[in-house]
């Protein structure tokens, strides 16, 4: 029976649909040295082929391409599913033709024979994903590859790994790094930056074992969180690396130090529920009882990383007294994400700063600066540049709203900020920029006034004119529309922005 390999031929000037950028699984068809040599990773948006596979079906892929024909010429009889098998006919979404093709087939090695239809469902669906835990973790440690990678697993990896060679910039895009990872951003990037300080070599980590426990992790947050998934937790590690790098830091944190920084930013958010503390607090959660009310999302999170490190037995080869006292430390660190103590730890930094009384060949300071710097990397988004500050703005404002609509759901006082019919992304980000990151960035330029630092506090200006500018273009609109609802419209808009204190902010936007 004759099999079809031709893909229909496509205009040029038609771009790839967003719904297949997005896929977890999307691929570009541009060279690593063409895309990532160019000033800016997200051209990639603006490519006009693409390979992916959808989440909700992932044995099977779906190919565009430019131009006239594509001949699979290492696909034969084996390899191939004919027409009558799997209805190898063009699928239209959104008026873009694909073809779908059986998944198994490309990662199958040439001549071992078409996968056999017992084979364990699990088996099938996972094989992707530990194809590419197993590569990627050889690159990473150096290792020569045995077997040449799959051309797709080959393109995907190296972009992924381009992107890691730029990972201390504070521009870097954490949600293209993501694409390219298929999901495991936090997974690669926590795991690359370890190996990159020489850490599993100097504590003697056991790879199975550290893999294993950065899996659980990743899997522990939870991916339906509009904000507090994994991704956000990688955007912290990412920042948190970025500060270890300043001068001041770089020459004075011990090994110690920055294996803890590094897993403190990793977990700070583990298993978060998506709700904030006075959420758990009137509904009488468990959690609330089980931390008396306090600092009860952080708690959570500490021991739950500690349940994981446990678990995978991580540090089992450490003698105990140290591996209780790294527990202690993370806990330490996790712990001062909690936004309800943001002014008792601001004005301990900035009693620090008026007094220069801080040394960082004191453990005990050093800690503290690990505290502040995991501080500011929880809630940096507003000084990254605005093209992802805006994009994590409407997540974490998504999951207040989120958290409103549950309260209104069952008739409880809807928390501060979580009323989507009363608040909007610009008013919430304008008072949380005032009156939360605005004092404590400030105070992080006094003690590392550097590049990084300018950087930040120039991004963060910005990103609040330009959320101003959108306020007034948006009360310019509802003015035009209807004139006396958009008076009584502004009037509620200043008097929230201005009555916006730090204590009003919702605990999950510590953002814990």
């Amino acid at each position: 029976m004759e099999v079809c390999y031709q893909l229909p031929v496509l205009p040029l000037d038609r771009p790839v649909p967003k719904h297949v950028l997005s896929r977890r699984g999307a691929i570009s068809f541009s060279s690593s040295s063409s895309l990532f040599g160019a000033p800016d990773p997200r051209q990639l948006s603006q490519r006009r082929g693409a390979i992916s596979y959808d989440s909700s079906d992932q044995t099977a892929l779906y190919i565009r391409m430019l131009g006239a024909c594509v001949v699979f010429k290492q696909l034969f009889a084996r390899d191939v599913r004919v027409r009558s098998q799997v209805g190898f006919e063009p699928e239209r979404r959104s008026s873009h033709p694909y073809l779908c093709i059986d998944f198994r087939t490309l990662h199958t090695r040439l001549g071992c024979g078409s996968t056999s239809t017992s084979a364990p469902e699990r088996r099938v669906h996972r094989l992707l994903s530990f194809q590419r835990y197993l590569h990627s973790s050889r690159l990473l440690r150096g290792i020569p590859q045995q077997m040449p990678l799959h051309i797709l697993d080959e393109d995907y990896t190296g972009q992924a790994r381009c992107m890691l060679d730029k990972v201390g910039n504070w521009n870097f895009d954490i949600f293209l790094f993501d694409r390219l990872t298929n999901g495991n951003s936090l997974i690669t990037l926590t795991f690359h930056l370890l190996n990159q300080y020489g850490l599993v070599e100097l504590f003697q980590l056991d790879m199975v074992k550290l893999w294993r426990f950065l899996v659980m992790v990743q899997e522990d947050y939870h991916s339906d969180n509009p904000y507090h998934n994994a991704v956000h937790a990688a955007d912290v590690t990412q920042a948190m690396y970025c500060y270890m790098r300043e001068p001041k830091l770089a020459k004075s944190l011990t090994s110690y130090d920055i294996l803890l920084g590094l897993l403190a930013a990793a977990t700070h958010d583990l298993d978060h529920p998506g709700v904030n503390q006075p959420f758990l607090i009137k509904t009488d959660h468990y959690l609330a009882s089980l931390y008396r009310n306090t600092s009860v999302l952080e708690n959570h999170h500490w021991k739950s990383a500690v349940g994981l490190l446990r678990e995978t037995g991580l540090f089992s080869h450490m003698p105990p007294e140290d591996s209780r006292s790294m527990e202690r430390d993370l806990g330490s660190l996790i712990l001062a994400t909690d936004i309800s103590q943001q002014n008792e730890y601001l004005s301990r930094f900035r009693l620090h700063l008026d007094q220069q009384n801080l040394s960082l060949t004191s453990a005990s300071h050093r800690h503290f600066i690990l505290q502040m710097a995991l501080k500011c990397a929880d809630i940096c988004n507003p000084c990254r540049p605005w093209e992802l500050s805006k994009q994590w703005s409407e997540k974490v404002t998504e999951e207040f709203f989120q958290q409103g609509d549950i309260e209104k759901k069952h008739h409880l006082e809807v928390s501060p900020l979580c009323d989507r019919e009363t608040n909007s992304v610009g008013n919430i980000q304008i008072g949380f920029m005032t009156y939360v990151a605005e004092p404590l960035f400030a105070e992080w330029a006094r003690f590392s006034d550097t590049r990084l630092s300018q950087t930040m506090l120039g991004h963060m200006g910005l990103n609040k004119a330009s959320w101003g500018g959108l306020q007034q273009e948006l009360s310019s609109a509802s003015e035009e529309a209807d004139p006396t609802t958009a008076a009584t419209k502004d009037g509620d808009t200043a008097g929230t922005t201005e009555g916006t204190s730090s204590k009003e902010i919702p605990q999950g936007s510590n953002v814990s």
